[in-house]
């Protein structure tokens, strides 16, 4: 019972909130078609529809949030980026489908809302009303009614009074959680994206993804390039050299020749740990042997402060691009809260969820956490972005910083 009577007391609260929007959207609703007309008809004004439609998509925003927190799931905003000139921009908005889905919620909700919070106001006082009328319904002038009968006697003020707090009982029980969904609904019907606005924005996010996806993989080369060129091409130039000069001396003096040989075996050992450390930079070989999760242990087992991990036991194995870059993703969070965060623990979780790779890196350091401050987070995103996944970032000050990634990897 204690659930149903939370839920009834969450929807009359949520429906009595609704005038803070059904009252403003019933009053635009009234002034809208003038605005219109004047916009239309006199084109002095057009330049100003910019800024006039900004009280109507704040209201708006309002009520997404509002509809969002209800429904558990974020409605997004539909207004694309205005560009041109101030008439160029207001023939835009009058051509733009969010622009009329605005108007007509604030139709629908402002005479709607107003009714369902009228009604939930009323249920409450309604059944005490009731509940109380036996007891004063002899002195209630005469005409008085309840349950649409008049009460003339004491059998109906004995009886009709209680069915009526009864209908109300089932109407606050019943039908009010249902307006408050339904209202929620509407909102999300209407203000929510458009499937072209959604393709629209589909096609950006997958511009910029690409152009992050090349810029990672330039990135990438240029690391690998400079690795080879300054480690193991240098390494192995020196081991030409020295081998040359043992050549040299082999005949005229063997001691120094051998100890030249035995800097070139040093060198090519040198030059080899190189060239694994660039190969695992391409993709680690515990990936393959281990998994990620065994590939996650074997980084959280060489930090310096302890590491709490949140592995699943047998998750299907995602992609190889994907664990790679889950990989350095862990890696690369590890490095930074060793580095930079002064942290006493750092908990590390990687769970699959769906066809969603899920990561989270938390710790308990001094939070402030920068991308724009070079400290790794803006390699992460790209790596990330690439994959055509998502980058969070939680870093308050004083409260430590949790780092939130998710990678598409199928079904």
């Amino acid at each position: 019972m204690r659930p149903t009577l939370h839920h009834v007391r969450d929807a009359t609260v949520y429906l009595i909130q609704g005038l803070r929007t059904a009252l403003p959207a019933l009053l635009g609703m009234c002034l809208l078609p003038y605005v219109f007309f004047l916009l239309v008809v006199l084109v002095v004004l057009l330049p100003w529809l910019p800024f006039l439609v900004r009280p109507m998509r704040a209201l708006a925003n309002a009520e997404r949030r509002r509809a969002g927190r209800a429904l558990g799931r974020e409605i997004p905003e539909p207004y694309p980026e205005l560009r041109g000139t101030p008439v160029e921009q207001s023939v835009g908005l009058l051509r733009s489908a969010s622009t009329w889905r605005d108007a007509a919620w604030m139709a629908a909700h402002g005479t709607s809302g107003l009714v369902m919070a009228a009604l939930a106001i009323a249920l409450v006082p309604g059944i005490l009303f009731a509940l109380s009328m036996p007891l004063w319904w002899w002195a209630a002038p005469e005409g008085s009614v309840s349950a649409f009968v008049a009460l003339d006697s004491w059998p109906k003020a004995l009886t009709l009074p209680f069915a009526q707090a009864g209908l109300n009982t089932a109407v606050l029980l019943w039908v009010v959680p249902r307006c408050a969904h339904w209202q929620a609904r509407l909102a999300e019907a209407l203000l929510r994206p458009t499937r072209r606005a959604s393709l629209s924005e589909r096609v950006e996010r997958l511009t910029e993804t690409r152009a992050e996806a090349l810029e990672a993989h330039g990135a990438e080369l240029r690391r690998i390039e400079r690795d080879l060129h300054d480690g193991t091409q240098a390494q192995l130039v020196a081991v030409a050299l020295r081998l040359g000069l043992a050549d040299r001396r082999f005949d005229a003096d063997p001691a120094a020749a051998r100890a030249l040989f035995l800097e070139a075996r040093e060198g090519v050992e040198d030059a080899l740990a190189q060239l694994r450390s660039v190969i695992r930079g391409i993709y680690p070989p515990i990936l393959s042997d281990r998994g990620l999760g065994g590939a996650v242990r074997a980084l959280a087992a060489g930090q310096p402060i302890p590491v709490t991990l949140d592995l699943p036991d047998a998750d299907p194995r995602a992609p190889a691009a994907v664990e790679a870059a889950a990989y350095f993703v862990v890696a690369e969070s590890l490095t930074n809260i060793a580095r930079h965060s002064g942290a006493s623990h750092a908990w590390i979780s990687v769970r699959r969820d769906g066809p969603v790779l899920r990561l989270t890196a938390r710790d308990d350091g001094k939070g402030g956490a920068d991308p724009a401050r070079g400290s790794g987070l803006a390699g992460i995103r790209r790596r990330v972005a690439a994959l055509d996944g998502t980058t969070c970032l939680d870093s308050p000050d004083g409260e430590g910083t949790t780092l939130t990634v998710e990678l598409p990897c199928g079904s």
